[in-house]
């Protein structure tokens, strides 16, 4: 068996008998140089390497922030005013939901936290006013998937890093996508609602209630103004951003909402350690891994293979999106793009398919593996949350799934959709 077969081989054995998926990259990374004449210390300083990539820290401040905005109260603050608005609806609370994670993924990039912070307050909420656990459910982890979409994205920095594209444009790729898809969120779940005979909240006096409201939640509404608006205007870096974002979630839920304390400080501190640090794991090891498969031709062979069979770009998308949505069932989202990305990017780049629109297609192919069991990140969170089965979870959320797959094939039709605006900006 060839050394390249072996690596493949060992990495599926340790993840389908349960090992994490920084042990499985690991392992197969320390066979692949003990069977080649590749030399041991490539593994320092590919580590060395990681540790070195400056973007990263954006991803530790998003986290920290988005941690914090959900102790300090500011998750809660958004759903409301988004409850007020649409609240009266027939399935207004989903809707609701989505708003709010439209909403909250503006400002920490990250899907799974997207889903922890709308959850924990929306979906004992929609139960209470007797919405369906399986709807309640499957909306709160559907809608948590624009956590990786609207910017700013944690998956699009890694992705800007590898493939050295601007995050900014990236970034920027991902607003006209993060709508549509939040529109049509919105829509599904409107008549899902209406199927099931769920009605809305009665709001009272609700256009009196707005700008009271308004005033109340005015920092809470403005965080995404504050966070996206310096890195447009030119003022900050994502980097730099990500650190305004922290020191600004500090100031709100301290001396705004009050709700943030010392103990909830260690508790966004701690889940922000575990996070970050699962993350940076990972990509240490993939990179390792991405570079032994670089040095055994695996990326030229691969792209030769493709094209072997079709030039057409199409096509290559399809192929491309079919096998990242096969393995989005069992690996992470930062771990394929590690993995996988400089093994696709030089294909993609031969067949004219420009890398920041490959970007968006990856991160929305992502949002189906975070719903995709048996890994399904979100559907984990939300059943949590929710108290039920994890199958039940996944039913609520397979309307959304499906619906997710039918947008990626809008955007392989329709590639401008998200280069447009960076087009516009001209960041791009």
């Amino acid at each position: 068996m060839s050394p390249d077969m072996v690596l493949w081989v060992v990495m599926a054995f340790c993840l389908i008998v349960g090992c994490p998926i920084f042990v499985s990259l690991g392992v197969a990374s320390i066979l692949g140089l003990v069977l080649t004449d590749i030399p041991m210390r490539i593994v320092a300083l590919d580590m060395l390497k990681v540790m070195d990539m400056f973007p990263l820290l954006a991803v530790v401040g998003f986290i920290f922030a988005g941690a914090l905005m959900e102790k300090g109260g500011m998750a809660k603050q958004i759903v409301d005013v988004a409850s007020l608005f649409v609240g009266r609806i027939r399935g207004g609370l989903g809707i609701t939901t989505i708003l709010g994670c439209m909403f909250f993924a503006a400002m920490i990039g990250s899907g799974p936290g997207t889903v922890a912070a709308m959850g924990s307050i929306m979906i004992p909420t929609m139960i209470k006013r007797g919405y369906s656990p399986e709807y309640a459910s499957g909306v709160c982890a559907t809608g948590g998937t624009l956590g990786i979409l609207i910017p700013p994205s944690n998956p699009m920095i890694i992705y800007g890093i590898i493939a050295n594209t601007s995050i900014a444009a990236l970034f920027t790729a991902g607003f006209v996508p993060g709508f549509m898809l939040g529109f049509m969120m919105m829509l599904m779940a409107y008549f899902l609602a209406r199927r099931a005979g769920f009605t809305g909240a009665a709001e009272e006096d609700a256009n009196a209630r707005f700008w009271p409201m308004f005033r109340k939640n005015f920092f809470s509404l403005m965080a995404p103004v504050v966070i996206l608006g310096s890195i447009y205007s030119g003022v900050c870096t994502p980097v730099e951003a990500s650190v305004l974002a922290v020191f600004y979630s500090l100031f709100v839920g301290t001396c705004v909402t009050r709700e943030l304390k010392l103990a909830q400080l260690w508790e966004a501190i701690k889940l922000t350690n575990l996070s970050a640090g699962s993350i940076i794991i990972v990509l240490g090891v993939s990179t390792l891994f991405g570079r032994i498969l670089t040095m055994q031709r695996i990326p030229h062979e691969l792209a030769m293979a493709m094209m072997g069979m079709t030039d057409n770009p199409y096509v290559i998308l399809c192929l491309i999106g079919l096998l990242l949505l096969f393995l989005g069932m069992f690996m992470e989202t930062l771990a394929t793009i590690v993995i996988l990305a400089p093994i696709f990017l030089p294909l993609i780049l031969q067949v004219g398919i420009d890398p920041v629109f490959f970007g968006i297609f990856w991160v929305v192919t992502n949002e189906v593996a975070l719903l995709s069991p048996p890994l399904g990140v979100n559907l984990f969170i939300a059943q949590n949350l929710s108290g039920i089965s994890f199958e039940r979870v996944a039913k609520g959320a397979l309307p959304y799934m499906l619906l997710i797959i039918f947008f990626i094939a809008i955007l392989i039709v329709f590639q401008n959709i998200p280069l447009w605006l960076p087009r516009l900006w001209g960041l791009y």
